[in-house]
């Protein structure tokens, strides 16, 4: 008995007490981040990205002494495509060596079939993954068609064999809409459509 004449309670009418005022409030919910949400958020904003830079990319030339481009005085104004570099000594992809030239040709070795051969294998192999690439982009937005648009920026003393086989090859990887990126006049670089038929 305590000082107030009242009973102590026992173990199981605490807990029993404890029940009940446990019982009257509501079961916490445990908060979580859902994430799956911020993650098509940031695939989109990611392919919205690579897209962007590739645009922005597009018509930037430095020439050089191995890379002279010709004027023209076509007004077409140049838009987003697959950027192809060839100087005299190299073939550039969006930057990116795809291969070294000797005095502006392709190496024998380079070419399935040799020196008689027109597919230049390492290019091949490079566009393929450009290809795959623009292709997953091209499905992302809205399920919009490839279509394999490059534009080529050429040296003006470029042989014409070696143009035919990087035209040749980028054909092959089913880049078929080419056009030629020209100087216009002296101030600034313009685009001349070229669209191979067949």
């Amino acid at each position: 008995m305590s000082e107030d004449n009242e009973p102590f309670a026992t173990a199981s009418q605490v807990k029993r007490i404890i029940r009940r005022r446990l019982g009257k409030h509501t079961p916490h919910e445990e908060m979580g981040l859902n994430i799956y949400p911020m993650m098509d958020m940031m695939t989109i904003l990611l392919v919205f990205l690579i897209q962007n830079f590739a645009q922005s990319s597009a018509a930037n030339v430095v020439q050089s002494d191995e890379l002279q481009i010709p004027q023209s005085n076509s007004e077409e104004d140049v838009d987003a495509a697959l950027s192809i570099t060839i100087s005299g000594s190299e073939i550039v992809v969006e930057g990116k060596q795809a291969l070294s030239l000797r005095n502006g040709q392709v190496d024998p070795s380079q070419k399935q079939g040799g020196s008689n051969g027109f597919l230049v294998t390492p290019l091949l192999n490079v566009l393929q993954l450009h290809r795959d690439r623009l292709k997953l982009i091209a499905q992302s937005q809205n399920g919009r068609a490839f279509k394999g648009e490059v534009q080529i920026i050429a040296d003006k003393r470029t042989p014409y064999r070696t143009l035919v086989e990087v035209l040749y090859t980028m054909g092959q990887a089913e880049f078929k809409a080419m056009r030629f990126v020209l100087l216009k006049g002296a101030s600034g670089a313009t685009a001349s459509a070229a669209q191979p038929k067949g």
